[in-house]
């Protein structure tokens, strides 16, 4: 059974100082692809050490990436055909802030295709 999609970026929170906001050095982007995969991409505009996590709904880290200070471009895809269904959230943080953002995974429902013969 394989699982297809959903493509959702239902929030995209940066988690500072609601009285003083300070836009963040760097921008990540996440999303779910058809075939089972969840990329992630963050471009930095400073030197500053990132984690890259996907936890399930129970807060447990599946995956976990620690990006350089140096390295200013990173991507990556995450193969989550083992994954059951559900909510899952990518954090992509720095000692400035995080990006949060959620993705929904959701098996595709079987088809079934019927052909008819005639015959004459």
């Amino acid at each position: 059974m394989s699982k297809v999609a959903a493509t959702v970026l239902m929030s995209a929170s940066t988690l500072t100082n609601p009285t003083t906001p300070k836009a963040l050095s760097f921008d990540a982007s996440a999303f779910v692809t058809t075939n089972n995969q969840i990329r992630v991409a963050v471009q930095k505009n400073t030197e500053l050490p990132v984690v890259v996590m996907l936890r399930n709904k129970s807060h447990e880290v599946l995956f976990r990436q620690n990006i350089s200070k140096n390295e200013l471009r990173y991507a990556v895809k995450l193969d989550v055909n083992e994954l059951a269904d559900g909510q899952y959230e990518i954090e992509v943080r720095s000692s400035e802030g995080s990006i949060v953002k959620e993705v929904t995974l959701k098996t595709a429902p079987i088809q079934q295709t019927s052909r008819i013969v005639a015959m004459q």
